[in-house]
């Protein structure tokens, strides 16, 4: 069994490796920009996935909404999980509607949505992303694989590919999920931290 976990251990450590291509590094930075100007003027984000990916949506909106790394003011972030909305459109509609239809009551122009899929082949979301760009949404996805069906259809996006399971792909995106959500709080509020420093010194002098 020790062998079996450290070649686990060792294909998580690869999966997180992924990230210091630079085509990983430039998704990161693109993503934080993209994100911080959606904040600065005034819009939201909302977030979409299946199983593993929903719960990664809904840590991605809460650390916006809550808390990261220190204190400041919530940000707009809506992970699609709401119970009663997810299985009155599926029973309705179909499955393959779920996000699509909360799209269409959610978003608006310059609002981001943004979607994770390890497979890539997940009908709710390419239909999402549909409805997204009706409403003039940016898009944003993290992808697996092959990137499948939803590849080339966002404004950006990152397709970790060369695993074969979910879990390890899940693992990367978490990661970057993470890093992006520190690199949009340095854009919003360190400048503005620095700012207040500099007047305040300046009042100091005066």
């Amino acid at each position: 069994m020790k062998q079996d976990i450290k070649k686990a251990v060792l294909d998580a450590i690869d999966a997180v490796s992924f990230l210091k291509q630079n085509k990983s590094l430039s998704f990161i930075e693109n993503a934080a920009k993209m994100i911080a100007k959606c904040f600065k003027g005034g819009n939201k984000i909302v977030i979409a996935g299946n199983g593993g990916s929903l719960c990664d949506a809904m840590h991605f909106a809460e650390e916006f909404t809550g808390y990261f790394r220190k204190k400041r003011k919530a940000l707009p972030a809506i992970a699609l999980s709401e119970p009663s909305h997810l299985t009155c459109v599926s029973n309705d509609a179909g499955f393959e509607f779920v996000f699509s239809r909360a799209c269409e009551a959610y978003l608006q122009k310059d609002d981001i949505f943004i979607s994770l899929t390890t497979s890539g082949n997940s009908k709710n979301i390419f239909n999402a992303i549909k409805v997204a760009k009706d409403k003039e949404a940016k898009t944003i996805s993290f992808l697996g694989k092959t990137g499948g069906m939803v590849k080339d259809l966002s404004d950006l996006e990152i397709i970790i590919d060369g695993f074969a399971t979910s879990d390890r792909i899940q693992e990367a995106h978490m990661t970057m999920i993470h890093i992006i959500i520190e690199m949009v709080e340095k854009q919003l509020f360190e400048p503005t931290a620095l700012l207040k420093k500099l007047k305040d010194k300046a009042l100091e002098l005066s």
